[in-house]
């Protein structure tokens, strides 16, 4: 039995079941110059967060949460069966320990004892069965419905519980972190999806969905020196001006998606301090591989060579990140390829792959808007500008920021995205790219790729398992619908009065979105 135990600190594995290898360079340990000190956390104060994302049409149902807006909102209400720590490595959160059978396919959890929820009753194991089958079945609309799929069974009694799974997964502990997954109080073997009772750190007051939601401290909350302020209070700010005056002037203290063309400015502006985190987030332009022109995957190709990735970094970034080469393994990644040839800004190749679907030139839709990524029109400007060359026309399509997760998203055949990654290979490629996973935004079903995936997923020699990660980002980047041309560093600021610990996580943004139980303020 390979096994965990939160009173020592980390994940110690056996063998080849080494599932919480830190992320690479996933969590920033900050310079001298930049650290907070890392004094005694100190209680009291309303922080308050302006974020770049939120609808009208956002729902509290976790199977549904898909931007910053609602995620960290999870953060704030709900908490999980395990933590990715700042550092990129796994923690209990409410597991206090696991095990695994030899083959990764059975793993027990053991619950804490005395965790109440915001309603008043005690987690046990029919919390979290209630919980996670809200996500699987036939009939689940859930995102996270792909990666809790290889759960067979589920049983459990008082603080135990057992997942079985169809075949063995070195990285299941990962998988119970997903920011779908929070553990809510169950009723006769259901839980309320759309109920705001949950055993985080703060109890909800008020919500507009699309505007804000107000919380505040749960008094009973179970984490010692966490959860330090009285009360939280977050606004959807999708303007990246205004969320940055809101900072200057004093209207919010952290803000998420600082503006790379003005980041310089920001630095300069009393009181403010720039928080650069890099990881595993990417900005990407997915395409719908069931309509045409992007069934061929010669024009796929040509796009991929139509643009200018460095400038994209350097003008959209700011220099804040990296090229990407349209898959979404990153380096901080433990299986990341470095050997596969980058894609690059290449007119004539692009011509070659238009001449080879019979084309001479193509014109095509990008729609997109800031919501989907801070300078995703200017990126497919830019975009557009630099495919003219090859004989692609490019058209920018302009949409709205509310409601475009609904009504643009996976709706149109290519449009602007973004992800923040996931701790592992198989987490990304499940939720993303599996043939047929809700949230497969390019609808790309390819035989050998699914192949791959179940394959990796339980194949416990590691240089095996590294050769299937190695040619499924080959297949997502020569023969996928994506074009990832970015890996955008988290730029987020904070008045100088917000303080923090010296290592800030970047598997997500505002430090895997628990700012809101990490910080304290001066």
């Amino acid at each position: 039995m390979s096994n965990f135990n939160n009173g020592t600190g980390g994940l110690s594995r056996r063998g080849l079941l080494k599932g919480a290898t830190a992320l690479g360079a996933a969590g920033l340990i900050l310079p001298a110059s930049m650290r907070k000190a890392a004094a005694e956390p100190k209680k009291g104060g309303t922080l308050r967060i302006g974020i770049g994302h939120g609808s009208t049409s956002d729902s509290l149902d976790p199977a549904t949460y898909e931007q910053l807006f609602t995620q960290t909102l999870g953060a704030c209400l709900h908490c999980y069966l395990t933590e990715v720590a700042p550092d990129g490595t796994l923690i209990g959160e409410l597991a206090e320990s696991w095990e695994a059978s030899a083959d990764a396919a059975t793993w027990t959890f053991k619950l804490r004892d005395g965790v109440t929820f915001h309603g008043g009753k005690t987690l046990d194991a029919g919390d979290v069965i209630a919980s996670i089958n809200h996500h699987r079945g036939e009939d689940s609309k859930s995102a996270a419905k792909p990666i809790v799929e290889p759960i067979a069974d589920i049983t459990g009694e008082g603080n135990t519980v057992v997942f079985t799974l169809t075949a063995g997964n070195a990285d299941f502990p990962f998988i119970m972190s997903d920011y779908h997954l929070p553990i809510m109080p169950a009723t006769d073997g259901k839980i309320d999806a759309n109920a705001a009772d949950g055993a985080g750190g703060y109890i909800m007051d008020s919500w507009e969905p699309g505007v804000d939601a107000k919380l505040n401290r749960n008094p009973n909350y179970w984490k010692a020196g966490r959860a330090h302020f009285d009360r939280i209070e977050l606004y959807a700010i999708h303007d990246a001006a205004a969320r940055q005056n809101a900072l200057i002037t004093g209207e919010v203290d952290v803000i998420d998606e600082v503006d790379r063309n003005t980041v310089g400015l920001l630095a300069n502006a009393p009181g403010v301090t720039i928080l650069p985190v890099t990881g595993t987030q990417h900005y990407v332009f997915p395409m719908d591989t069931t309509q045409a022109p992007f069934t061929d995957n010669n024009v796929r190709q040509a796009l991929k060579y139509a643009l200018d990735r460095q400038e994209m970094v350097d003008k959209i970034l700011g220099g804040y990140g990296s090229v990407g080469n349209d898959h979404p393994i990153s380096p901080a990644n433990r299986f990341y390829n470095p050997d596969l040839e980058q894609h690059t800004y290449d007119p004539d190749k692009a011509k070659y792959y238009l001449k080879q679907s019979g084309l001479d030139s193509v014109t095509v839709q990008l729609s997109t808007a800031d919501a989907a990524f801070t300078g995703s029109v200017d990126a497919a400007v830019l975009y557009s500008e630099k495919a003219a060359a090859a004989g692609i026309t490019l058209e920018v399509v302009r949409e709205p920021n509310d409601g475009y997760w609904d009504n643009v998203w996976m709706k149109k055949s290519w449009v602007g995205s973004y992800w923040g990654g996931r701790p592992t290979e198989d987490w990304m490629f499940s939720t993303a790219y599996a043939a047929g996973a809700p949230w497969n935004e390019t609808r790309w079903d390819n035989a050998r790729f699914n192949e791959l995936l179940l394959a990796a997923r339980s194949e416990l020699n590691e240089d095996l398992r590294r050769e299937m990660y190695y040619e499924m980002q080959d297949l997502c980047s020569n023969e996928g619908g994506v074009v990832v041309p970015m890996f955008a560093s988290y730029v987020m600021a904070h008045s100088d009065k917000v303080m923090h610990e010296d290592t800030v996580a970047a598997n997500w943004s505002l430090d895997g979105y628990r700012a809101v139980e990490r910080w304290w303020f001066a």
